[in-house]
């Protein structure tokens, strides 16, 4: 088989560079033999970081632009997941292949604007101190440069609709779907049963934050990179 173009989409408050370059995680799938590349999703990295949040209604169209012409294989986290998954909707063909990580069944629910309030209390330094998990969101914020205002922005953009599975049903590549057994976004088996052609993995020992560098996420996704796009 030939080389396919993969590209590496990190999540909310991460970057290309900070989630997969200074790790040498995108070296490690560089080696499986395909091309490597990466996207920063607006608001994030080395991409326009506006401070209105209507702007942020434009993530999928923002990934579409930046793909390659050529069908690609997409290994992306969180908000990354859910952008590639909502642009894999939208423009199958643009696909040859997709991981998923850090989302699951949740995408098929109704946006939660108590749920967002509680991060957006995190990143702004007024969560309740027994909130661990907005405190998080608000530590993971604050690393790597980014600018807090774009991140909240991010989070205040218009909610999308759920997905449904009929719109999935269009999605017809090779999908591995990983989440960590330790993730708030699990489970995931709803999502993956939902997809023509997908895998299931559950990452033993991990947490949201922690799945792009797990090596039990490395591992499954260098397997099927090696089973589904062999390069011969």
């Amino acid at each position: 088989m030939v080389a396919k173009s993969l590209v590496l989409v990190h999540g909310w408050g991460g970057s290309f560079r900070h989630t997969w370059q200074d790790p040498g995680i995108d070296q490690i799938f560089r080696d499986v033999g395909h091309g490597v590349s990466g996207i920063d999703l607006l608001g994030h990295g080395e991409a326009d970081k506006p401070h209105d949040p209507e702007a942020y209604a434009g993530l999928v169209s923002h990934l579409l632009a930046h793909l390659p012409d050529q069908p690609c294989i997409v290994v992306a986290f969180s908000l990354g997941a859910l952008t590639t998954l909502r642009a894999a909707v939208t423009s199958p063909e643009r696909f040859c292949g997709i991981v998923l990580a850090g989302i699951g069944d949740g995408i098929f629910e109704p946006h939660q604007p108590e749920e967002t309030a509680r991060i957006i209390a995190g990143v702004e330094g007024t969560a309740r101190a027994d909130d661990n998990m907005a405190r998080l969101f608000g530590q993971y914020a604050r690393q790597g440069g980014n600018d807090i205002n774009a991140l909240v922005a991010v989070l205040k953009r218009p909610p999308s609709p759920p997905l449904t599975i009929e719109q999935l049903s269009a999605i017809t590549c090779p999908v591995l779907v990983c989440i960590g057994d330790g993730d708030f976004a699990a489970p995931a088996d709803r999502l993956a049963r939902s997809l023509p052609d997908a895998t299931l993995r559950v990452l033993p020992r991990t947490d949201h934050f922690a799945t792009p560098g797990s090596f039990a996420f490395i591992d499954v996704v260098v397997g099927f990179l090696e089973t589904r796009f062999p390069i011969s």
